[in-house]
């Protein structure tokens, strides 16, 4: 049985147009999820977070206008505190991510999804 591959994609970023480009010249068909309509919830995210292995902070845009106007740069704020933002303002959400195999990884270049295809 084929494993799913799962692409968090915005079609308006060209480096997600670009990694989703690579995928599927490898012949892989992903299930597209369209983030910014489809939001994930806090706990998508602590999962996704678990599987790349990172802090909240380094799945954010940072150069974002809404990481900057909710003062999301306060080192006093929560772990939670920042998913939760990820959670309402999903544009803060660093794209593309590509989840394979019980792994993913943030395709920033976009060739490295190929490390896990």
């Amino acid at each position: 049985m084929a494993s799913t591959v799962k692409l968090y994609h915005n079609p308006r970023c060209s480096k997600s147009r670009q990694a989703l480009q690579l995928i599927e010249s490898e012949g892989i068909k992903p299930d597209i999820i369209e983030y910014l309509k489809h939001p994930p919830s806090y706990r998508e995210l602590e999962q996704l977070l678990d599987l790349l292995g990172l802090e909240p902070r380094q799945l954010m845009r940072t150069g974002e206008k809404l990481y900057k106007e909710n003062n999301l740069d306060d080192l006093n704020l929560s772990r939670k505190d920042l998913i939760k933002a990820m959670a309402e303002h999903p544009k803060l959400i660093e794209r593309p991510i590509l989840i394979h195999d019980g792994k993913a990884v943030i395709g920033r270049p976009p060739e490295k999804i190929l490390g896990i295809l």
